[in-house]
């Protein structure tokens, strides 16, 4: 059943000598499932086609951008029609306008919109304008939630700080985390414990509002709740991190999808439609103190980049025009009950969180629902999942802590040979 790599081997082998760990990010690494990452030649639609020719049905869609697919039609028309005109100008160009609108006419919470050129940048601006806005130092964070490799977030992250088992990296000084909080997602009584001790110097509270990057993780309505109302209480900034989210849950991201207004929000995937590209926004009142309207300094090049503002613009429309995301929760639900009922009929230790486009398979019996639960999930067991899957030709994320990502493509039809191949590959292991 195992599929011939070779090579796959011989470019890995190749980027080693070139690349540290040969990948330009960790989270591309397989350092959690063993052996070595494929290279991909080709996208297209629902799947990859790696060097050696081998197809696989897409489940991480670039880690999240790629709802529409590879290579959809009218993103590749909008970035062909650009790119002719253009790749880069750093001067204002009409399409970031034009994509800030739809931002702006999309997510609840938005009056403003500020474009950058990753989620990471993104982040890091949010809390800087926390802080300028309220001129408080202090952010909380929830142990398990990622928001780059920004220093000062990079406490109890998720994504591959989880998988490498490194959440506190060296080279970030201590004086950079000093004044970040980690608290359990999920805790309503830390929270309360923490503005009780340092309410008055809190900037801002900073969170995925449905969790990707300890695998999937959903939040209680107390748990929102409460966010929403003690950060008003005490003066705080409630920033909601819907970098994976925003768009793929609901045209106005997770946060119309649970009916939350944060103050600020940070974007990122697929509003670039595959092409680099971050933002941040909220109320104009606190988006009006960026630089130049205001004194907190954010700047950069390649913001606004043409290229991707019309990628986004492309793919923003297209989801705009299919609304798909009632079909996307059928369709997730579909997947999502079909593994739990062969996790039922192999009486396996694992349970599954899923909400629309979004899933992940833990190897725990426990319901998983903050850092730590997903923490005792058999990883051993996971990567032996993951590899009988790529040898079916899935492609899923490498590793237990990322979520997984549908597309409009992933039929029922492909849905249920993916159940196949998971019954076979779960009776394998």
């Amino acid at each position: 059943m195992s599929q011939n790599r070779v090579r796959s081997q011989e470019a890995f082998h190749r980027s080693s000598r070139l690349i540290p760990g040969g990948v330009n990010s960790p989270a591309r690494a397989f350092g959690a499932v063993g052996g070595n990452p494929l290279f991909i030649e080709r996208g297209e639609g629902p799947y990859l086609f790696d060097v050696d020719g081998n197809r696989y049905l897409d489940f991480i869609g670039s880690w999240g951008p790629l709802i529409l697919g590879h290579c959809h039609p009218r993103v590749v028309e909008a970035v062909c029609e650009t790119v002719q005109r253009g790749a880069s100008f750093g001067a204002p160009c009409e399409l970031e306008s034009e994509l800030a609108e739809r931002i702006i006419d999309a997510v609840p919470s938005i009056e403003m919109v500020r474009m950058v050129s990753s989620g990471t940048e993104a982040a890091m601006s949010a809390v800087r304008l926390a802080r300028g806005y309220t001129g408080r130092d202090l952010i909380v964070k929830f142990a398990g939630c990622y928001h780059g490799h920004v220093d000062s977030l990079l406490v109890q992250a998720g994504s591959s700080a989880t998988t490498l088992g490194v959440p506190n990296s060296p080279g970030v000084p201590i004086g950079c985390t000093k004044d970040t909080l980690s608290l359990p997602y999920n805790d309503p009584q830390a929270i309360t414990d923490v503005f009780a001790q340092h309410g008055d110097q809190i900037a801002a509270v900073l969170l995925e509002p449905i969790a990707g990057n300890m695998g999937l993780v959903q939040p209680t309505t107390e748990f929102l709740d409460l966010l929403r109302e003690i950060t008003q209480r005490y003066g705080a900034l409630l920033v909601f991190d819907e970098v994976m989210t925003g768009f793929r849950l609901a045209y106005g991201g997770a946060q119309q999808l649970l009916h939350q207004l944060p103050d600020l929000t940070i974007l990122g995937k697929i509003v670039g439609g595959g092409f680099p590209v971050g933002a941040y926004g909220g109320r104009a009142e606190v988006m009006k103190k960026v630089m130049p309207a205001g004194p907190v300094f954010q700047a950069g090049t390649l913001s606004g980049n043409p290229v991707a503002m019309a990628a986004g613009i492309a793919t923003l429309d297209e989801l705009n025009r299919l609304n798909p995301y009632d079909d996307l929760e059928r369709l997730g639900t579909f997947l999502a009950d079909g593994l739990r009922e062969i996790i039922h009929e192999y009486n396996l230790p694992a349970t599954v969180n899923q909400v629309g486009s979004m899933w992940t398979l833990f190897f725990t019996s426990e319901p998983v629902s903050d850092y730590a639960s997903a923490k005792r999930a058999d990883t051993a067991r996971f990567a032996r999942f993951f590899w009988a899957m790529m040898d079916r030709g899935f492609y899923l994320p490498c590793s237990q802590f990322e979520a997984a990502f549908n597309s409009i493509l992933h039929t029922r039809e492909r849905l249920e040979e993916t159940l196949a191949a998971a019954r076979e590959a779960l009776r394998s292991i």
